[in-house]
């Protein structure tokens, strides 16, 4: 296992809604035996409110500074020791403070998946608020890939099978 992961024991998964980043995770996790975290579902506990209604009632901006206050908060766990995967929400890893304190705190690892099966995964759902308007998805998911993309390792996801995109995170150079 790679030193910046021994010092800092946590794994984190970004990309964009609706690739897998939940799924994945608690699979990885408890193949790894590390605590698994949904970053979204955390803030929805802690909030007791959705996401859309966050959005909703107090914006998109508002909700970032809840979101990267929670993220915070998994750093520190990490740094004192307790091993995590976490699932970043979809647009977590675009603030630079956010994207700075995952990468010198652990391994990021980019679920890349097509636009036309995160449509497919995500179609009629209600929950996700970026993803209202069809247009707008195609052009946050172009916008987006950019920032994944700096992520210290990149999986694809290739179908709807989360098994065989843990096996890919289980291969990467990183645990060698």
């Amino acid at each position: 296992m790679i030193l910046k992961l021994k010092r800092t024991p946590a794994l984190y998964l970004v990309g964009f809604m609706g690739c897998g980043k939940s799924t994945v995770g608690r699979i990885l996790a408890g193949e790894l035996g590390w605590k698994f975290v949904d970053l979204d579902e955390e803030i929805e506990r802690r909030e007791k409110t959705s996401i859309a209604e966050l959005f909703d009632q107090r914006g998109e901006a508002a909700f970032r500074e809840i979101e990267s206050d929670a993220l915070r908060e998994r750093v520190h766990q990490a740094q004192m020791g307790r091993p995590q995967v976490v699932a970043l929400g979809g647009g977590a890893f675009l603030s630079e403070e956010n994207f700075e304190l995952v990468t010198n705190n652990g391994v990021t690892v980019w679920l890349d998946c097509p636009l036309d099966r995160i449509r497919q995964r995500i179609n009629g759902q209600t929950q996700r608020p970026l993803a209202r308007d069809a247009e707008m998805l195609e052009k946050l998911f172009e916008k987006r890939r950019a920032a994944y993309a700096r992520a210290d390792y990149r999986v694809e996801v290739v179908d709807d099978d989360p098994a065989a995109a843990v096996k890919s995170v289980l291969a990467l150079p990183l645990f060698k």
